[in-house]
């Protein structure tokens, strides 16, 4: 798009409006376990956070009414023998989540009646049971995620290289998805009869989760590190972030129906940065959200047409490792918020974040705020398994502006949301993941050395003119009125060469097609090589006469002035290509010395990259049997010693 005009969005100027630190959750620990998860999790009533606690994994849940600085002491979520990876609310019933640790157990938590961080003077502090615990998966469970529109139904990622979906209701999983490698991202599409998933091998695949088959899978980004993925709401599109075999950051747009075509319109590349990009996409304003581990910032592009047109980006000095998304029904319609976010300032802040559609009317937006899911489930569990389909029901975000009951409406079934035919797998060969084309370096500036032959330059009909006039010259006898000035052929023709090298230069293309015309002289072919000026010389047939007494000396004959002119023509042009040809093999050997280097760094890259996964590997493999493993902290790594308690435990203990 050319840079004139702007692109017309609404939301071209939505802004983030960061929270007074007063206003935010302060004193909170969180966990510093280096497992690839967002940390935090976030609904109407209560933000969780992974909580950096001894005596077994545990989560804190704090009340989004209670801001400042919550107590050393709080209650916490305890019951799994590990750390707690991963948590996820019903969006249901908002005082119901679910975690993943560790132990290779899925927990069922229900927040207390008039729950509360804070405690009475004297009063002790009651730690939070587990309402049941679901066991199938034999490592660690990384990931946790409810089914968007079907009540009491989870899925679950782990270790074990499988994702099972559970019945909570009957404490069991009823369908599991086996893949090659530990599966490091997932998300439901918009009615949730599908599930994309990733994993470390680097492969994108939708799943039908009720039939355990894949539908569509293929390569996804190429860099070593994890990717995450995300589904683009009613679209049949997904966004994910990864990286590339340059350890560049990139964010792509996939075609659900055929992962194998690649991204859509390619990969977009954002930045060198290290820190893994965790993707929200808002259904409502479509805008997709992407905010960087040990990043400040925030970017948020909007989904149009399967393209992504930056809108702006929310820049602090603070980096987040963990972050959250309020569901729509949870933001605020009259300050005209779109989306609000919690990130982790530090491990021991959580600050919300405010994206804010600027409006002077003081009356409901409704083009910015369509309706959006509500917290009745459209189905149950037993439905979906037994191959039930329904769409979300939805408010009107207008009651809420109003105060009033919130109005209910079902959902539509996006035509794009149907299901695909699962073709049975056959024998094939394993698909090889894609490469990227390595860049290759291009000079600043490229000359090009003209490969016309210096003769059939000067072969063109212009000089055979010049060429013809100068043998009439010398038969024809010079007129005593004009020896005392110049011919005009002379000043015309003669020295226009010499005066306008570069357009006789620029000639040579034109007429490398054209057919030369034959010379006017046949002792001066066009096609054989320029007369030398001894030639030239020679070929007058009679001598000059000394003149006569009182008459005027005859001038120098003008085909030796030509030839001249000549010779100099062709010995400047004999002096440029050579400079030219110097500076051509010059350029070809920077250029072969530049590649040499980029392949030589490139075999370096890839073998650190190898060492690295090697490393890590290896790490994963003792933090199995090892109580805990190193992790890293603001860059230095240190051990955890969860067995020793922090000073302020001690005192409670004692007390």
């Amino acid at each position: 798009m050319s840079g004139r005009f702007v692109r017309a969005s609404k939301y071209r100027h939505v802004y983030g409006q960061p929270t007074k630190k007063e206003l935010c959750y302060e004193n909170v620990r969180v966990s510093n376990n280096a497992w690839d998860s967002n940390l935090i999790k976030v609904n109407p009533l209560y933000v969780a956070v992974n909580w950096n606690a001894s005596g077994g994994g545990a989560f804190a849940v704090i009340p989004l009414s209670e801001r400042g600085k919550i107590p050393d002491q709080i209650p916490l979520f305890r019951g799994h023998t590990a750390t707690v990876l991963d948590t996820d609310w019903n969006p249901f019933d908002d005082n119901v989540i679910a975690s993943g640790s560790e132990d290779g157990k899925v927990g069922i938590w229900k927040v207390p009646e008039n729950y509360s961080v804070f405690t009475e003077q004297g009063e002790s502090i009651a730690d939070v049971s587990p309402v049941t615990k679901l066991s199938g998966h034999t490592r660690k469970v990384g990931h946790v995620l409810f089914h968007p529109v079907a009540n009491n139904i989870l899925a679950s990622s782990s270790g074990d290289y499988t994702v099972k979906f559970w019945d909570i209701e009957a404490g069991k999983a009823k369908t599991t998805l086996k893949h090659n490698d530990m599966v490091v991202s997932m998300s439901f599409n918009y009615i949730g009869s599908l599930i994309a998933t990733t994993a470390r091998d680097k492969k994108i695949r939708i799943w039908d989760p009720r039939s355990e088959k894949v539908v569509v899978e293929g390569p996804g980004h190429a860099g070593a590190k994890n990717q995450r993925l995300v589904w683009m709401g009613e679209h049949d599109r997904i966004a994910t972030t990864g990286f590339s075999r340059m350890s560049d950051r990139q964010v792509a747009i996939w075609d659900t129906t055929d992962i194998k075509k690649g991204p859509i319109g390619d990969f977009y590349m954002l930045d060198s940065s290290a820190g893994i990009c965790m993707p929200f996409y808002d259904a409502g304003t479509k805008c997709l959200y992407l905010a960087g581990k040990g990043d400040g910032n925030i970017r948020y592009f909007e989904y149009d047409n399967d393209e992504l047109y930056p809108l702006s980006e929310y820049k602090s000095a603070e980096p987040q490792r963990g972050l959250a998304f309020m569901p729509k029904r949870g933001v605020s319609v009259h300050d005209n918020e779109v989306v609000r976010a919690y990130k982790t300032v530090y491990d021991t802040l959580i600050e919300p974040i405010q994206f804010i559609v600027p409006r002077r009317a003081e009356t409901f937006q409704s083009d910015i705020y369509p309706d959006c899911p509500s917290s009745e489930p459209a189905i149950s569990s037993a439905e979906w398994f037994d191959g039930k389909d329904a769409a979300p029901k939805l408010i009107n975000l207008e009651s809420v502006y109003d105060g009033v009951e919130p109005i209910v409406v079902d959902g539509t079934i996006p035509t794009s949301a149907s299901v695909p035919e699962v073709a049975e797998p056959g024998p094939s060969a394993p698909e090889s993941v894609k490469e990227e084309a390595k860049p290759t370096p291009t000079p600043a500036t490229t000359y090009k050395v003209p490969e016309k032959d210096l003769d059939k330059v000067l072969s063109t009909p212009k000089v055979d003119d010049m060429l013809a006039k100068a043998s009439q010259a010398e038969d024809a006898p010079v007129p005593a009125p004009l020896a005392k000035e110049e011919s005009s052929w002379d000043t015309e023709d003669v020295d226009e060469p010499a005066t306008e090298t570069p357009k006789l230069a620029t000639e040579t293309l034109k007429t490398a097609t054209e057919t030369p015309k034959p010379a006017v002289k046949e002792t001066i072919p066009a096609s054989s090589p320029l007369p030398t000026p001894a030639s030239v010389t020679d070929s007058a047939a009679e001598p000059i006469s000394e003149p006569a007494a009182g008459s005027t000396p005859k001038p120098t004959s003008a085909g030796s002035l030509v030839a001249s002119k000549l010779e100099a023509l062709h010995n400047h042009f004999t002096d440029a290509k050579k400079t030219l040809e110097s500076y051509e093999q010059r350029f070809a050997e920077i250029i072969a010395s530049n590649a040499k280097e980029l392949s030589a760094r490139d075999d370096r890259i890839g073998a650190l990259e190898q060492e690295i996964e090697k490393l890590r590997i290896l790490v994963v493999a003792k933090a199995g049997t090892v109580e805990e493993a190193p992790v890293e902290v603001n860059g230095i790594k240190k051990e955890v010693d969860d067995a020793t308690p922090e000073p302020a435990e001690e005192m409670a203990v004692e007390n």
